[in-house]
């Protein structure tokens, strides 16, 4: 049996109509005769939804009791003994209760989809377990239910159910969504248009994405090489010079022009040897394309139009960006360059755009590293012109009438000799000199026909051309490679630069420096391995590029570092004269990777000083400020339990109150400790939610004597980001504060005012302040300003709020009240849209 087809309908936010459109296709499938029955739908009382539910089978659901209430779930059991043709699944996302056979309802849609079942599913695009923390910054609600993007991506179809968000609130607003008491915050929050038009974008382009990936895999099915122009793809031809840069910028603003445009910059690196590309100019065009939304590739290939076509056609590109040449204009003698071939060659389906720039016509220079070697295309030229034109030099000059003389016929045999000598080296050039000469001799020197010379001139003529010959094509030959020795020279001055450069600035990104690595010896894989001792296996510290090797000995190349580590790279063979470079870079290597271990060491052992710092003021705490409160309860324990004294009432009442009194002070120092621990040990995890301040500062100031705050939050303060219960902490806790150095003449003022996007709680008391050096002092732990021995407390209330509320996304600080005190200034993010809601809405709301 094979499996199931499983169809989804993907919604931008609840209420958009998937339910009923799943509804509807079963209808329409019943009419058909197709055997399709109601596994699971929640219709949420909505009358239109409830309707389209008549005239469809539905399965009994599952009955499950659960901390005292019966909830229903789908009975996947039921569904596979009654094996229909398809089955309606609503709300694939859904958490099954407890007792359940699955812990989550896309567990039993697989269950159905391996009997051969078809499933018609629904989903909104907040579940995706992908898009968790954006639905969260955009709405400020936390998905609890989630399903995995791959579950969703193998769906074989996906239909998506839209609906502007003006239609959508006009739906709510009618009431086809939610019941009455809970229309009007839903609208003022959840349902907000920017919220609405945000999550619909979302829907949008991972459908698009989607649709892409079909697309993609159907071209690759059908081998189709021409590009579909479905959307804007613009490719950035980079050559690692100074202009990318402009071009990059270029195409961004072209992307910009159309919504869904997508920037894809390609660097193509030769393979024989290192590439002319600055590492450092590479890395930062790398960072400016991520900056702007795009992509980088590295590819290797000799013919670069061709490896570039091949790139752009591969990735369904429909524009290739490239710059105006370098060259001057005698260099165009070698071809007609990178963009005219590509313009040429690009066919119908690819726009090239040439931009020009700043360095157009400067010279490209020499290769920074290619090497001595000429490539395997200039030494056959360089043959065919050594040995194939001699020959041909002779049947035209044969074919003359007027020959122009045994002089000028040397001369232009020369000519031939130094051009070989040019493309192809000193071989191609002895060879065009011994053929030049027999040609000479035998065509031309009388008597023709033979290779004797009859005239002593002649014979000194051939001989001087054979050693000028020689002597010519040795000097060029030698300057050619003096050129490119000293092109190599200057590539690895550069980088040996760069690589001591990195170790002055203490770079220690062990990744960035094997991906230089990768692009500056064009490999496919670079990997840092290591091991213990001889006879421990090799372990990877840090590795890019696929497929990376684990052993030196599986690798094309290895550079041993030490007797315990070895850079390995895998692509194909380096020459000898590369791994200078390469063992300069596999020294970088080993001491970047020291470099992060020292630093995590380091701070490793700094928490570590940091938590027994803190233990040692943990037991001075328990051993003095927590036994104060522990004495007072034992003292008026033990005052009660005395026989020897006749208690009055008043007196007995008085000691049950202390008794009150320190048992709440140890609750406070008990809580002030486990909240630091909690900091400390970075278990603090805030639940973020929008909130009006004066629901959670009011009931902060329990814990102080009436009169004592005057509170001032104005109506009109925009809603704020935060952890309610953690507030309530960070509040108490300053306030608190304050007013045990508060004098007492006038009490302390809370006041709050909104700035921007912000939104600030100022703490204000009148006591004796605190001096500048000392106000960060203050938020350590432990820490009372001049070591006050009056009080409760050990010194943590104000480093837990400031703990709690960074943890919240703001922040706390100390300044000077004008005329004399401290103001504590709590500083909160502002709720997008700073909308005050009369209602809250439930976190889950699905359709």
């Amino acid at each position: 049996m094979g499996r199931g087809i499983l169809r989804i309908y993907l919604g931008a936010a609840p209420g958009v109509g998937k339910t009923y459109a799943m509804l509807s296709e079963a209808h329409r499938r019943v009419e058909r005769g197709t055997d399709c029955v109601v596994a699971f739908v929640e219709h949420h009382d909505r009358p239109r939804t409830e309707v389209m539910l008549h005239g469809l089978e539905l399965l009994p659901r599952r009955e499950l009791e659960y901390r005292g209430t019966v909830f229903t779930e789908m009975d996947v059991d039921t569904v596979l003994e009654r094996a229909p043709a398809v089955a309606l699944v609503d709300e694939l996302a859904h958490t099954n209760v407890p007792g359940s056979r699955n812990a989550k309802r896309w567990q039993d849609v697989e269950e159905l989809l391996r009997a051969g079942i078809d499933v018609i599913s629904t989903v909104n695009i907040q579940h995706l377990e992908s898009l968790g923390d954006v639905v969260e910054s955009i709405t400020g609600v936390r998905q609890r239910e989630t399903v995995p993007d791959e579950v969703v991506r193998r769906a074989d179809q996906i239909e998506l159910v839209d609906m502007s968000p003006q239609a959508l609130r006009r739906r709510m607003a009618h009431g086809n969504i939610y019941r009455p008491d809970k229309m009007d915050a839903a609208l003022s929050n959840y349902f907000r248009p920017g919220n609405l038009t945000a999550l619909r974008e979302l829907a949008l382009l991972w459908v698009a994405d989607r649709v892409d990936e079909y697309l993609q895999q159907y071209r690759g099915e059908h081998n189709i090489r021409s590009t579909w122009q479905a959307r804007e793809r613009i490719v950035v031809g980079l050559t690692g010079g100074p202009e990318g840069r402009t071009l990059i910028r270029r195409a961004s603003r072209m992307a910009a022009k159309g919504s869904g445009s997508e920037i894809l910059a390609v660097y193509i690196a030769r393979s024989d040897g290192l590439t002319s590309a600055s590492p450092k100019e590479l890395a930062v065009q790398r960072t400016l394309v991520e900056d702007l939304g795009g992509t980088f590739h590295h590819v290797i290939g000799d013919d670069i139009p061709a490896a570039l076509l091949e790139f752009a056609r591969g990735v369904n590109a429909t524009q290739i960006v490239l710059g105006s040449s370098r060259r001057k204009t005698w260099q165009y003698i070698y071809g007609p360059g990178v963009g005219a071939t590509v313009a040429r060659e690009s066919g119908p389906d690819l726009d090239v755009h040439i931009v020009t720039h700043e360095e157009v016509a400067k010279g490209r220079g020499l290769p920074m590293a290619r090497g001595a070697r000429l490539g395997r295309a200039r030494i056959i030229w360089g043959w065919l012109v050594g040995v194939v034109g001699p020959v041909l030099l002779a049947v035209v000059l044969r074919g003359m009438e007027d020959a122009p003389g045994l002089a000028n016929d040397v001369l232009l045999f020369l000519f031939l000799t130094v051009a070989a000598a040019l493309l192809g080296g000193v071989r191609p050039a002895l060879a065009s000199a011994a053929v030049g000469s027999m040609l000479l001799n035998y065509w031309f020197t009388p008597p023709t026909h033979t290779l004797t010379v009859q005239d002593p001139e002649n014979l000194v003529a051939i001989v001087i051309f054979f050693a000028v010959a020689v002597a010519v094509s040795s000097v060029v030959d030698l300057a050619a490679r003096r050129t490119h020795q000293a092109a190599r020279l200057r590539a690895e001055s550069e980088i040996l630069s760069f690589l001591a450069g990195s170790v002055l600035r203490g770079e220690t990104a062990l990744d960035a420096l094997l991906d230089r690595v990768r692009e500056t010896f064009a490999m496919e894989s670079v990997a840092l391995l290591e091991r213990s001792s001889d006879v421990e296996p090799w372990t990877c510290a840090g590795s890019v590029g696929p497929a990376p090797v684990t052993r030196p000995d599986d690798a094309d190349v290895d550079m041993p570092v030490g007797d315990n580590m070895a850079l390995a790279l895998s692509g194909r063979v380096l020459p000898a004269e590369d791994r200078r470079v390469l063992g300069a870079f596999a020294a970088q290597a080993a001491v970047v990777l020291d470099r992060q271990r020292l630093v995590g060491e380091a701070e490793q052992a700094r928490r570590l000083a940091e938590g027994n710092r803190i233990r040692t003021a943990l037991l001075a705490a328990v051993s003095h400020d927590l036994r104060t409160p522990l004495a007072a309860i034992k003292a008026a324990v033990s005052s009660l339990r005395s026989d020897d004294v006749a208690w009055s009432d008043e007196d007995e009442a008085e000691l049950l109150e202390g008794i009150e009194d320190g048992a709440d002070r140890l609750d406070h120092l008990v809580g002030n400790l486990l909240d630091m621990s909690r900091l400390q040990t970075g278990t603090v995890t805030p639940l973020i939610r929008e909130i009006d301040l004066d629901e959670v500062v009011p009931m902060a100031l329990g814990g102080v004597p009436e009169g004592s705050v005057d509170l001032d939050i104005p109506e009109t303060l925009p809603m704020v980001a935060v952890d309610p219960g953690l507030l309530e902490r960070v509040v108490a806790n300053i306030v608190e504060n304050a007013v045990k150095y508060n004098p007492g003449q006038e009490p302390v003022a809370v006041a709050a005012s909104a700035l921007g996007g912000r939104v600030e709680l100022r703490v204000v008391d009148r006591g004796r302040g605190v001096p500048d050096e000392a106000k960060e002092r203050i938020f350590e732990p432990f820490q009372r300003y001049g070591d006050a021995p009056r009080g409760a407390g050990v010194g943590l209330g104000l480093a837990v709020s400031r703990g709690f509320a960074e943890a919240m996304g703001g922040t706390l600080d100390a300044e000077d009240t004008p005329g004399g005190g401290l103001t504590m200034v709590l500083t909160l993010t502002a709720a997008p849209g700073g909308i005050r809601a009369e209602a809250e809405l439930p976190a889950r709301a699905t359709s």
